[in-house]
């Protein structure tokens, strides 16, 4: 399963398309999203003590504004490139560590750095074209709550439930 805010459309269907376009195998398996918590492996029987986890972070929370802004890349550290964040990077980082804690703690393997990614695992000409052609992109909408995702052994990411930030807890 993953956790994840989806980029809302047209800027989700726009994102996913040029993905698409650049030949990443991925676009059409994995919704437009900024990841709270990556494909994680969990048993079955954890699955209603993780929605009562979701649901209690979304029940305190509020929608915050996203604001994406130009491209960056992880490389070379990461083969990725993806859509920045200029705004809500701290509502994310706070929904993130929250998602992150109780029945989903674990340790990820690199420091967490909200984006959406446009290219992932790519020869470099392609990677440079993607991070040129995204360089001047903006979009702005609000992040009304996140998503739990399965993650199929095909690789496809399937949207399960919706978890709504209504902020009555604060």
């Amino acid at each position: 399963m993953g956790v994840a805010i989806p980029i809302p459309d047209p800027h989700g269907a726009l994102l996913q398309a040029k993905r698409a376009s650049f030949g990443d195998p991925l676009a059409t398996a994995i919704p437009t999203h900024i990841t709270l918590l990556p494909p994680t492996d969990v048993h079955e029987s954890a699955l209603d003590d993780i929605e009562a986890h979701l649901r209690e972070i979304a029940r305190t929370e509020e929608p915050f504004q996203i604001r994406l802004r130009g491209s960056g890349t992880f490389r070379p550290v990461s083969p990725v490139v993806f859509v920045a964040l200029a705004e809500g990077i701290g509502g994310c980082e706070r929904v993130q560590a929250r998602v992150l804690s109780g029945p989903l703690a674990r340790p990820l393997p690199f420091p967490y750095h909200p984006h959406v990614t446009i290219a992932h695992h790519l020869s470099d000409d392609v990677m440079d074209k993607a991070f040129k052609e995204l360089a001047g992109y903006s979009a702005d909408f609000d992040a009304w709550g996140f998503s739990l995702y399965e993650h199929g052994l095909d690789g496809v990411w399937r949207p399960q439930r919706d978890f709504v930030f209504t902020g009555r807890g604060i």
